[in-house]
C-alpha cells in the first residue's frame, strides 16, 4: 500500500518548492520511495532542482548520523563512539549547568543559520531556551539582512515588489543575481516577459549562465556597482528624465541628490568600474524611458564593505523615474518581509524570558575572532542548521577556535560535517520529510506547510525536540520550553488559519492586489517619503546621500600590491546548495571538485595552463587547487566555487579560509567578496 504526503522544500533558496513524497508500507514500517515536485504548487509547478530530486539519497544515506555520538579522538579527527541519548543528555546538562554556575549564561553561545529555513527549525524552542538561560545572543546577519538594512534607509521598509509581476515589465535588469542557477523557477516568468517584448540586461562581475542568455551583459569590477548607479542618476537628472510629479509628491532630498551626482558622470564611473561610459549612458536612458522598468536583485551584492549602500542607492533609481507607479516596475528582491509580517517573533522566541538581563550580542560572521579573542570567553557552543567551518568568512580562524580543548561543543546534525568533526557531542537530526513545519518563502508569496512523511530514522529528532530534551537535561521547568510543535505554530502565526494551511499545503500571504505596493507613496520613513537624503544614516555616522566608497580590501587598498587579484566565491554548482549535498556521492562528485578559475591573461602572466596546480593565498590562508581557465572573468578577478568540504580540497582548506570577515558599513553583513589574493604555480 502506498500513500502520498505533501510538503515544502526547506532549503535556503528563494524557490521553496512544493513536493510530494510517496511512502510505501513495508514489513519494517513506512519507507519513502519517491520524492517529486508537486505539479499543483502555484510557483514551482512540479519542477524540483537536481539536488532535491535526489533528496531521498540524503534521507537514506549510509553516512547519516542516526544515534548520539561522543568524540573519542582529537578535535577535528572525526573519531566518535555511539552512545545513548541518556548518556548524551547527562553530559550536556551537566556541562552546560556547570558553565552557567561558573561563568554565567553568556558563556554559552548558539550558532545556527538557514540550513533549514522553516519556522520551527530556525526558532522553535531554541530561542526560548537561550533567552531563558541568558546565553550570548547571535546576530545572524551573514546573508540577507543587509539587503533590508540598506533598502530601509531609503524606503523605510524592506518590502518590495513581487517577482511574479516581472511578466508585466518592459525592461528587466538582473543586478548581481544568477537567476537561471539559483532562482530557476523565476526564469519562465522572465521568458514570458521577453516573449512580450521586454529586454533583459544582466549586470554581474561574472559571466554566469544567466548572462549567457540575456540581451545585454554588463560586467563591472566586483564591488563597483554603486558607481554605475550614481552615473545613471546623473544621466537621468541631466537629461530631465525624472518623473517630477512622483518625485515632488513622494520623495525627500531631490535637490541634494541632484547636486551630489552632478559630477558623477558615466566617464567617472567608467574609471571606477571598468565599464565603457557609453554603455552606462545608454543603460541609464533605457532604464528611465522603459515603462515599466524592473530591477531584480537578491543577496549576492551585499557581500562587500559597501553592501548596505548598494541597496540604499539602488532603491533611489525607481523613485527618480516613478517606476513604482506601474505593475512590473520598481525593485524586485526578496519578498520574505511580506511573509515575516505574519510571524510573531516575540511569541516564538520569548525575549521576555531574558527577564531584563542585558546580554552581549555577537556577529556570526566573526566566529573565529569570537572563539579566539572574545572576553569573557565563550565556553560552550551549540550548533544546528549550519556548517560554520565551511560557510563563515575567515573560516580557518573559526577552525582554530573550535579546536580549543576548553570549548564544549554540541552539534545537532544529519552528517559528520567539517563542523561536527570538532564537536564533543553530535546529536542526530531529522531530515525535512521526518518533521512537520511551516516554510516561509523569500522568493515568492506562498507560505508552505510541510507534513512529516515518515517517522524519524534511528534516534534522530527534530530541532524542537532536541532543544526540549536539552532543556529537560538541564533541569529547567519553564513551561514554554516544552510546547508542542503544532501549538507553537498556532501561537506564532496568529492570523493564519493553521488547519486550512495544513489541509491545502500553502497559502498566499497578503500583498496589494494591483501589484504596486508603493504607487501612492506612504513610505514608513520619518518623512513618509523615499529619502534620497537620509538623516537616519547621518545619525549613525554614515553619508547622508548615496556615495561610492572603494573597499579597504580591494584593488585600491593597501594590500593590492601584494595581493593583486580579487577573489569571488560564487555558487557554480547545481547539485548542492551552500555546503549541503557536496559530500553525497551523486551530488558533489558530479560537479568535479573545487578549482580556481582565472582569465587567460592572468593565467599567462603566472605561467599557468588549464589543469595546472596553483597556490591561492593571502595573509589568512592558502589553498592548492587545479586551474580552470575560462572567459567568464575579467582580468584581475579569480573565482573559487564555495561549499566544498575540507576533505574535497587537496590540502584540507576551504574557499572561505581566504575570505574577508570585515563587516559592512551598516546592517551587520560581511564583505566576503572584498577579498584579495595572489595566485602562483605550485
Amino acid at each position: 500500500m502506498s500513500v502520498t504526503v505533501n510538503g515544502t522544500c526547506h532549503h535556503d533558496c528563494p524557490d521553496s518548492c512544493g513536493w510530494v513524497v510517496t511512502v510505501d508500507e513495508t514489513d519494517t514500517g513506512p519507507v519513502a520511495v519517491k520524492l517529486r515536485g508537486n505539479p499543483a504548487h502555484p510557483y514551482s509547478y512540479g519542477e524540483l532542482c537536481p539536488k532535491v530530486n535526489r533528496f531521498l539519497d540524503r534521507v537514506y544515506s549510509p553516512d547519516r548520523v542516526l544515534y548520539p555520538l561522543r568524540r573519542v579522538g582529537p578535535k577535528g579527527s572525526g573519531r566518535f563512539e555511539q552512545i545513548t541519548w541518556n548518556d548524551a543528555l547527562d553530559e550536556i546538562g551537566s556541562r552546560l549547568n556547570g558553565i552557567i554556575e561558573e561563568s554565567g549564561g553568556e558563556a554559552i553561545m548558539p550558532f545556527s543559520d538557514a540550513g533549514n529555513q522553516s519556522i520551527l527549525a530556525t526558532q522553535g524552542i531554541s530561542s526560548r531556551l537561550f533567552h531563558h538561560i541568558g546565553a550570548t545572543r547571535l546576530l545572524r546577519n551573514i546573508c540577507g539582512p543587509t539587503v533590508g538594512a540598506g533598502t530601509e534607509m531609503t524606503n523605510g521598509s524592506s518590502l518590495g515588489a513581487d517577482a511574479m509581476d516581472l511578466e508585466h515589465s518592459r525592461l528587466i535588469v538582473l543586478w548581481g543575481t544568477n537567476t537561471k542557477l539559483t532562482n530557476r523557477h523565476l526564469w519562465p516568468v522572465i521568458e514570458k516577459a521577453r516573449a512580450n517584448g521586454a529586454r533583459l540586461v544582466v549586470i554581474d562581475p561574472i559571466r554566469t549562465v544567466t548572462a549567457d542568455d540575456c540581451d545585454q551583459f554588463v560586467q563591472p569590477l566586483p564591488g563597483t556597482d554603486i558607481a554605475i548607479m550614481l552615473a545613471m542618476m546623473h544621466v537621468i537628472v541631466r537629461d530631465d528624465l525624472v518623473d517630477r510629479e512622483w518625485v515632488d509628491e513622494h520623495t525627500l532630498g531631490f535637490d541634494e541628490l541632484a547636486a551630489s551626482v552632478a559630477d558623477r558622470t558615466p566617464a567617472w564611473a567608467a574609471q571606477q568600474c571598468g565599464v565603457d561610459a557609453d554603455v552606462i549612458e545608454l543603460l541609464a536612458r533605457e532604464y528611465a524611458t522603459s515603462t515599466p522598468a524592473a530591477i531584480r536583485t537578491l543577496i549576492g551584492a551585499e557581500h562587500h564593505e559597501n553592501g548596505a549602500m548598494f541597496f540604499r542607492t539602488l532603491a533611489c533609481l525607481p523613485a527618480l523615474t516613478g517606476a513604482w507607479r506601474h505593475r512590473g516596475g520598481g525593485v524586485f528582491k526578496s519578498v520574505g518581509s511580506w511573509q515575516d509580517a505574519l510571524v510573531d517573533d516575540d511569541v516564538l522566541g520569548r525575549p521576555d524570558l531574558l527577564a531584563g538581563r542585558e546580554v552581549r550580542t555577537l556577529n556570526m560572521s566573526r566566529l573565529g575572532e569570537i572563539l579566539l579573542d572574545e572576553q569573557p570567553p565563550i565556553r560552550a557552543l551549540i550548533v544546528w542548521n549550519s556548517n560554520p567551518l565551511v560557510i563563515v568568512p575567515n573560516a580557518e580562524a573559526a577552525r582554530r577556535g573550535m579546536a580549543r580543548d576548553d570549548l564544549f561543543t554540541v552539534v545537532h546534525e544529519q552528517f559528520v560535517t567539517d563542523t561536527a568533526k570538532y564537536a564533543d557531542i553530535v546529536l542526530p537530526a531529522t531530515t525535512h520529510i521526518e518533521a512537520t513545519d511551516v516554510t516561509t518563502a523569500w522568493g515568492h508569496l506562498w507560505m508552505g506547510w510541510n507534513e512529516a512523511a515518515i517517522e524519524p530514522l534511528g534516534e534522530a529528532v527534530s530541532n524542537t525536540e532536541c532543544f526540549r530534551r536539552i532543556a529537560g537535561a538541564m533541569g529547567l521547568t519553564e513551561p514554554s520550553l516544552f510546547d508542542d510543535d503544532v501549538a507553537l505554530l498556532h501561537e506564532c502565526l496568529p492570523t493564519v488559519d493553521i488547519d486550512a494551511l495544513r489541509r491545502d499545503g500553502w497559502m498566499k500571504v497578503p500583498f496589494p492586489d494591483d501589484g504596486t505596493p508603493w504607487a501612492d507613496g506612504g513610505f514608513p520613513t520619518a518623512s513618509g517619503r523615499v529619502e534620497f537624503a537620509s538623516s537616519a544614516l547621518e545619525a549613525i555616522g554614515q553619508p547622508r546621500l548615496p556615495v561610492f566608497v572603494p573597499p579597504t580590501e580591494g584593488p585600491q587598498g593597501p594590500d593590492a600590491d601584494r595581493f593583486p587579484l580579487q577573489l569571488m566565491t560564487p555558487k557554480h554548482h547545481a547539485r548542492f546548495l551552500n555546503s549541503g549535498y557536496s559530500d553525497l556521492p551523486k551530488h558533489g562528485p558530479a560537479e568535479g571538485g573545487p578549482f580556481v578559475e582565472l582569465d587567460a591573461a592572468d593565467a599567462a602572466i603566472r605561467g599557468l595552463a588549464d589543469g595546472d596546480a596553483a597556490r591561492v593565498f593571502n595573509d589568512r590562508a592558502e589553498l592548492e587547487l587545479p586551474v580552470k581557465i575560462t572567459g567568464r572573468l575579467r582580468s584581475g578577478v579569480v573565482a573559487i566555487p564555495w561549499g566544498w568540504w575540507r576533505n574535497h580540497h587537496p590540502d584540507g582548506h576551504v574557499a572561505n579560509d581566504l575570505t574577508n570577515d570585515t563587516l559592512t558599513e551598516w546592517g551587520g553583513g560581511v564583505a566576503y567578496s572584498d577579498t584579495l589574493v595572489q595566485v602562483e604555480a605550485v
